[in-house]
């Protein structure tokens, strides 16, 4: 599932826009640029989910294809197929909202027979792939390694899977690092994950609301960044650097349920991740100096979960 991480990272990258466009965007329209992005995610990640069943059981395609030849050798007739009923491929494939998905997105569009071939051919060569299949039994934890070896050593790292998903879906640079924690995610628990509903509602809320305080609160959070950057070349700083401060602000001001401590730390990380090598530093010292005189006034408003249990 998308994780708050992942939602502060597109409710950025949606400030970004708006910040960087010509025109004069409305709330509204904000939000629905910010669903958008979340939709991409999931039609991204559920072809690669697709693609991975495509290739796994293209040992069937194989199969029946080898064994249809004029004169098949006895190798044509020994394809091993014990990859297309992976026990945790059948999880994933019988997961929430998985078949439906897949139907809802038209996912089967972006279908490349070819480039499946490929991969699949590619992967009966390792010799990752022929000790699986030299074994007749199917223990959990080794059906679950196969398909993360599948996905991590040769799906990722292929210049053709990539160049043809660049080719196809919006933000691939964007959201690699995140397609890849919710891909290791479902190889743990398959059957935690709707495909319908990558993000939950209360998730969905939480990054349409930062967005909305983001934008509506921008005076007053800028009114408490602007005094501390008087040693600094205002034209020289980072536009991510200055929007991650703002939604900081905003946490700390207006999201009582997220501690200060989670709150910095997160957009110190996203500081490094995404702006300059200094960023983090310098995002660090800005809002931890706002934090400590927003504490001091009386202003910062936390609930302690713990007081309360």
């Amino acid at each position: 599932m998308i994780s708050r991480r992942n939602i502060r990272v597109k409710v950025m990258q949606t400030l970004y826009g708006i910040e960087t466009s010509e025109q004069d965007i409305p709330v509204e329209k904000s939000v629905k640029m910010l669903d958008a992005q979340f939709d991409q995610t999931r039609q991204l990640f559920s072809y690669l989910v697709y693609f991975i069943t495509s290739v796994t059981r293209y040992a069937e395609t194989d199969s029946r294809k080898r064994a249809s030849k004029h004169l098949p050798s006895q190798q044509d007739l020994e394809v091993n197929t014990k990859i297309a009923g992976n026990s945790l491929l059948w999880q994933i494939m019988e997961a929430p909202g998985f078949q439906k998905t897949i139907e809802d997105l038209h996912i089967k569009k972006f279908d490349n027979p070819e480039l499946t071939k490929k991969i699949y051919q590619q992967f009966t060569e390792t010799p990752e792939y022929k000790e699986y299949i030299s074994i007749a039994s199917r223990d959990k934890k080794d059906e679950k390694k196969i398909i993360e070896f599948l996905f991590d050593s040769l799906i990722l790292p292929s210049d053709d899977v990539i160049s043809w998903v660049e080719e196809n879906f919006i933000g691939w640079d964007d959201d690699a690092e995140m397609i890849q924690q919710m891909m290791s995610g479902l190889f743990q628990k398959p059957s935690s994950y709707d495909f319908t509903q990558l993000i939950s509602p209360e998730k969905l809320k939480f990054g349409r609301d930062l967005l909305k305080t983001a934008i509506e609160k921008k005076t007053g959070c800028m009114d408490l960044i602007k005094p501390r950057l008087k040693n600094w070349d205002s034209e020289r700083i980072a536009v991510l650097d200055m929007i991650l401060m703002r939604m900081g602000v905003a946490e700390l001001l207006y999201f009582e349920t997220i501690p200060t401590k989670v709150t910095i730390n997160e957009y110190i990380d996203l500081a490094k991740e995404y702006s300059t090598p200094q960023s983090g530093q310098f995002v660090n010292g800005i809002l931890d100096n706002i934090h400590k005189e927003l504490d001091t006034d009386g202003k910062l408003v936390k609930v302690d979960y713990k007081k309360q249990s």
